[in-house]
């Protein structure tokens, strides 16, 4: 049987390291609020932006524009964008997108393209700098803001903008984690460039609420109000050419498009913490409960060691 004192002194350890776990999935749940905020304060300008290139994509035929953001190429480089966090302690979140690259990076590879990566997070980073030998890595950003905002997003889509332009890739892809439910997450692989004028327009957007039921935080999963910024008068005249109104919206829809990407990830990041501290912390109140039996058994078994001796020696 175990030392009574070794027994305590393991019981004390993981009532304090409950008290870890339980903290830090608070904190996890209050920062997922900021990502709830943040995602709907940056959701007007998203709107109107949605809203303006769906209206000059009615009036006139984005395939006769010449802009070089939405020309098909033959594809011969790809550039992977993959979004990790900078932190642990999220259960496989972090893990998963590394397969994911990993696993399209060889995919793209095997198809006889050119690959090189551009990594967000200090993860990612940390893992594909220790195989710079198999990867070809052309930029990496770390220890953005826990929430991203707008700035985050502006290096990594200067980053692969210039890229595009330069004729340095042919096509952009962001392996990132979206959010599915509190206990699924799910990695994904989306194309950035060249943009798709067919998906401006998003109507199945989603946002996250974060609730309380049962005494328990859950992250609900709602249908976004429909884009309800008003339509541009047929009668507008453009001073500019389509060539470049595009060339300017374009590049700040690009950018929209990554910040959401990032928020997604953010969100997704902080339900897996959550969820893995969840855990934790009810795998500490299982051990400790545990724990304190096979203490209450060792206490016994010496209180009786100690009256069978007392018998035996006034027997004697």
């Amino acid at each position: 049987m175990a030392n009574l004192k070794e027994i305590r002194d393991r019981i004390v350890s993981v009532k304090n390291t409950r008290k870890i776990t339980e903290a830090m999935r608070l904190v996890a749940a209050a920062k997922v609020r900021r990502a709830q905020e943040q995602v709907l304060r940056s959701r007007p300008f998203a709107d109107r932006l949605a809203r303006v290139l769906e209206n000059i994509q009615s009036r006139m035929q984005f395939e006769a524009a010449d802009s070089p953001l939405l020309k098909l190429r033959d594809v011969e480089q790809v550039t992977l964008l993959a979004v990790t966090g900078d932190r642990g302690l999220c259960g496989g979140y972090n893990t998963n997108v590394i397969k994911r690259t990993e696993q399209r990076y060889s995919e793209l590879k095997e198809q006889g393209f050119q690959v090189d990566l551009v990594l967000i997070g200090r993860k990612a980073i940390t893992y594909f700098q220790n195989r710079s030998s198999q990867y070809k890595i052309s930029a990496s950003f770390q220890d953005l803001e826990q929430v991203p905002t707008s700035k985050d997003a502006e290096g990594a889509t200067s980053q692969v903008l210039s890229e595009f332009l330069s004729g340095s890739t042919d096509r952009v892809e962001i392996i990132y984690t979206k959010f599915i439910s509190l206990v699924s997450c799910n990695p994904v692989v989306q194309t950035l460039l060249p943009l798709d004028p067919q998906g401006i327009a998003l109507e199945d957007d989603e946002i996250f609420r974060i609730t309380t039921k049962g005494s328990r935080l859950v992250i609900e999963k709602d249908s976004a109000p429909p884009n309800e910024e008003p339509k541009l008068s047929s009668d507008v005249v453009f001073e500019q050419s389509p060539d470049q109104l595009l060339n300017a919206l374009l590049p700040l829809y690009l950018q929209n498009q990554l910040l959401r990407a990032l928020q997604e990830a953010a969100a997704s990041e902080l339900a897996s913490r959550m969820t893995a501290m969840n855990n934790a912390s009810d795998n500490a109140k299982e051990l400790a409960k545990t724990l304190n039996l096979t203490y209450n058994k060792a206490r016994q078994a010496a209180i009786t060691q100690e009256i069978l001796e007392v018998v035996g020696g006034a027997s004697v």
